[in-house]
């Protein structure tokens, strides 16, 4: 499978306009990874702003995989590697063990515990920004304004979009 996604390198914000595609390349990554893991996995969904219809993102593809048990995920990192992934053990996000592919990325898979606190909070946001067109475009705008101020800086980039998703999840509780 060739991939149309350019990768982003480390540490870049870089917006690309929404299209119908990222589901596309999600469904086929899905696939790969559910092949590759069989039932060690539970369910996998497409979420991050590639997963929002009509937004600007990152061109970058989340996939949350759910497992069992979240250290279940460190059983599979000599499968992720044959898939193209690496084992991103310092990625800072609690209760997700992270695999990025390729040196620019192109995907990234959150494995967390599926029905676990991070699976429902990660699901719960995105289901929010679908369902509401003026949350959604309220996210795209602030993100574009943080890729303006950081473009190199994802860590900036990321912490100024806490507030967003905190408020959005106290509002969904």
């Amino acid at each position: 499978m060739t991939n149309p996604l350019p990768g982003l390198a480390k540490g870049f914000v870089i917006l690309a306009e929404p299209t119908p595609q990222w589901a596309i390349l999600y469904a086929q990554e899905a696939a790969r990874i559910s092949a590759a893991l069989g039932p060690a996995v539970v369910a996998i969904e497409h979420y991050g702003s590639t997963s929002i219809p009509g937004i600007k993102a990152k061109p970058i593809i989340d996939l949350l995989v759910g497992v069992p048990q979240l250290n279940d995920a460190l059983n599979h990192i000599a499968a992720m590697e044959a898939l193209g992934y690496d084992y991103a053990a310092h990625a800072g996000v609690p209760d997700h063990h992270i695999f990025g592919r390729g040196a620019a990325r192109t995907h990234l898979a959150h494995f967390v515990e599926h029905e676990g606190p991070s699976w429902f909070e990660c699901l719960r946001f995105r289901d929010a920004l679908r369902a509401d067109l003026e949350l959604a475009l309220a996210y795209e705008r602030l993100k574009v304004e943080l890729a303006t101020r950081h473009p190199q800086d994802r860590a900036a980039y990321t912490e100024g979009k806490t507030t967003f998703v905190t408020s959005v999840l106290a509002a969904g509780a």
